[in-house]
């Protein structure tokens, strides 16, 4: 009876490590190449707080920038950074690469249902 105890409580343990954790915070990924955003539109939900991860696959950095979200990263090249957006009302969020403003340019457009 002893033995049974722990190794159930092993079970327990492993299921609940394995299923998906509730409220996890979707992700989403732009990159950057050749100085542009791709996608350079970007739909997600709204009301939902969201993982923006932007890889940069130049060889310069690029600053991610936002005035509208109040967001700016800067981001080495071949690397990656990560911002956290929202919960956000539906609409239009505009963002640019601010070392590249003429050609890294694109928009977050927040939807009501996706």
């Amino acid at each position: 009876m002893k033995t049974r105890i722990p190794a159930l409580m092993i079970a327990i343990i492993g299921m609940a490590a394995m299923s998906p954790t509730r409220g996890a915070t979707p992700e989403f990924v732009i990159e950057i190449k050749d100085h542009l955003f791709y996608p350079s539109e970007l739909t997600i939900p709204s009301g939902v707080k969201i993982k923006l991860r932007i890889v940069n696959n130049d060889a310069t950095a690029e600053e991610f920038e936002s005035y509208e979200l109040n967001r700016e990263k800067v981001i080495r090249g071949g690397r990656s950074g990560t911002v956290f957006i929202g919960p956000l009302p539906a609409g239009e969020y505009p963002f640019f690469g601010e070392f590249y403003p003429k050609t890294a340019q694109g928009k977050i457009l927040v939807v009501d249902e996706i």
